[in-house]
C-alpha cells in the first residue's frame, strides 16, 4: 500500500485528516502515502497531525485543478492500529 493515494477533494475539516489517519494505521513505519485536498484548512491540519502523532510530512505541493497533495511517511514511533486512539490524538 506505500504509495497510495487518499482523495480528498471536496472534503472539509477534519475529513481529510480522519482519513489519512485510517489510511497511515496499518501500515509498517517508513510507508509513503499522498493524500490530495481542497480544504484550504489542511494547510494547517494535516502538518499539525504528523507532528502530533509521530508521522513526517515529507512534501506539499499545489496542483493545477486548485487542489493541494501532501505526501506523508508512516513514523517510526507512531501509534499502530491496535492502539487506543482518541480524537484528542488528531
Amino acid at each position: 500500500m506505500s504509495g497510495a493515494e487518499i482523495d480528498a477533494r471536496g472534503l472539509l475539516c477534519p475529513l481529510p485528516v480522519l482519513r489519512l489517519r485510517k489510511m497511515l494505521l496499518p501500515l509498517p513505519p517508513g510507508s509513503r502515502l499522498r493524500l490530495v485536498a481542497t480544504d484550504p484548512a489542511a494547510v494547517i491540519d494535516v502538518p499539525h497531525f504528523c507532528e502530533g502523532a509521530g508521522h513526517r510530512l515529507v512534501g506539499m505541493r499545489d496542483l493545477a485543478d486548485g487542489a493541494r497533495e501532501f505526501t506523508v511517511e508512516r513514523g517510526p514511533s507512531a501509534p499502530s492500529g491496535a492502539s487506543a486512539l482518541t480524537p484528542e490524538d488528531i
